[in-house]
């Protein structure tokens, strides 16, 4: 299927690794130049040369620390004149309300939720301008069921649901789309650190991490390739009556009673 994205060009935060790096090969497979932003340089360079390597796209890197406003609206303002725009930059660690300060709580907001708007803002406004564009923004379950022991990711998800649904409501009358993404708990590298050491601790072998994930849908994490493939069909033209909308990806765990 030609999900009509040849020689449109796409803004991927958190570009160099994990979901970010699979949106941005199937975005180059697809025939779209990219533009990606991550804040070690090294790291951009190896996605560079695998990306380049694959499938012959062109591909800038930005070393750009978006938790920083003023270097996000810079790079924002640079890139104004994109096509795409996948927000999907920051984490935020676990912690109940009495484990987080003010400290930790701005440290956490700055990348995941302040990020996304301030890169947001400039290229939002350049799409209304030119009256095309879409804007994914990579959010997390927790916005729409809020947990109190990751009460940071909670409310910061929670403000980025809004936002994709309240800008989303009106961005068609400028002819843009504005959406939202909740992935499952994805097979990253950085995943994978967590639960081989989770697996050391509870089964004494790291290689067995697999097995602590069996109570998931499908008896697994999501593969990052599903949850790309997720994001590029909703940036994509194949999806151009979709604005407004969050799409939870995660097999059905979040309507499981268990």
């Amino acid at each position: 299927m030609d999900l009509r994205l040849r020689g449109q060009t796409a803004l991927i935060t958190g570009g160099s690794r994990g979901i970010g790096l699979g949106v941005a090969r199937l975005l180059a497979e697809e025939g779209c130049e990219l533009h990606l932003v991550s804040r070690k340089p090294e790291n951009l360079e190896v996605a560079k040369k695998q990306i380049a390597d694959e499938f012959g796209a062109g591909v800038t890197c930005h070393a750009v620390d978006l938790s920083k406003p003023e270097a996000a609206a810079s790079l924002a303002r640079e890139l104004r004149g994109v096509d795409i725009l996948i927000n999907n930059a920051g984490s935020i660690p676990q912690g109940a309300l009495a484990k987080i300060d003010q400290a930790a709580l701005e440290a956490a907001w700055s990348l995941k939720l302040f990020g996304f708007l301030n890169v947001a803002r400039e290229v939002y406004t350049a799409m209304c301008e030119r009256k095309t564009g879409v804007i994914v923004n990579v959010i997390g379950a927790s916005g729409e069921r809020p947990r109190a022991d990751y009460i940071a990711g909670s409310m910061a998800n929670a403000a980025l649901v809004a936002m994709s649904r309240a800008l989303g409501a009106e961005s068609p009358a400028h002819g843009v789309r504005v959406v939202g993404l909740n992935p499952a708990a994805t097979e990253t590298e950085r995943q994978r650190v967590r639960w081989e050491a989770r697996a050391e601790k509870e089964l004494g072998d790291s290689k067995r991490w697999r097995e602590l994930t069996k109570g998931y849908p499908f008896g697994r994490l999501a593969t990052v390739d599903e949850i790309a493939s997720a994001i590029v069909f909703l940036a994509s033209g194949r999806a151009s009556y979709i604005s407004g909308t969050i799409l939870t990806v995660d097999g059905g765990r979040s309507y499981r009673d268990k």
